[in-house]
């Protein structure tokens, strides 16, 4: 039986909600509503593509339906196998956002890209987010580029965030793929005990 299986509907949208995967909070330079998304927190291989649907429609998309917002989307740490939901489930998420959303996105900060990020962006991109949404894309490789549009005290940013902005400074060429990255271990955020090897796996 799969992980997914063992947790209700509900139990998977509390996870997400738990683990603080999406949080809006905060303004950007602009003055721009904050969705920051830590994608390391995902928990791909527990919630299901229609509970993250769920998730999204009732607690993120309404508080976005009246204003313009960006995105900070921290891809630090992401592992294909653990918090990728995969190219259809994308689209599909996509897709349910309510149109007068998109129309408020104004701008989606990549953090951390890496070139396997960028290369399937530059790939898929403009298959998966269509409507002008992918021109919005501004990739940022360091911190010290998102300060220039959005000011530390509006954002939280996981620890592991700084420490591997730091690796990145000394070890450049882990941007391009070129260097291991060993990584640090963090705690966790506390979940019930059915989930928390795996959330610690999922963090750490």
């Amino acid at each position: 039986m799969s992980t997914t299986a063992q947790l209700s509907d509900s139990e998977q949208r509390a996870l997400v909600e738990k683990l603080h995967v999406f949080k809006i909070k905060g303004r950007d330079k602009r003055g721009r509503t904050i969705l920051r998304v830590i994608g390391k927190f995902f928990p791909a291989r527990i919630v299901s593509v229609d509970n993250l649907r769920k998730y999204l429609e009732e607690k993120i998309f309404p508080e976005l339906e009246n204003k313009p917002f960006a995105v900070v989307y921290v891809h630090t740490g992401v592992q294909r196998s653990e918090n990728f939901p995969g190219i259809s489930a994308l689209r599909s998420i996509y897709d349910a956002i309510p149109i007068n959303v998109k129309r408020n996105l104004e701008a989606v900060y990549f953090l951390h890209p890496g070139l396997q990020a960028r290369l399937f962006l530059a790939t898929f991109g403009r298959f998966l987010f269509t409507g002008g949404v992918y021109g919005k894309l501004k990739y940022v490789s360091r911190l010290d580029y998102l300060w220039e549009h959005v000011r530390r005290s509006e954002i939280d940013v996981p620890d592991f965030v700084y420490d591997h902005d730091e690796d990145l400074e000394h070890r450049p060429m882990m941007d391009y793929g070129l260097e291991s990255d060993h990584p640090r271990v963090y705690d966790a955020p506390a979940v019930d005990s059915s989930v928390s090897m795996y959330s610690m796996r999922c963090i750490s």
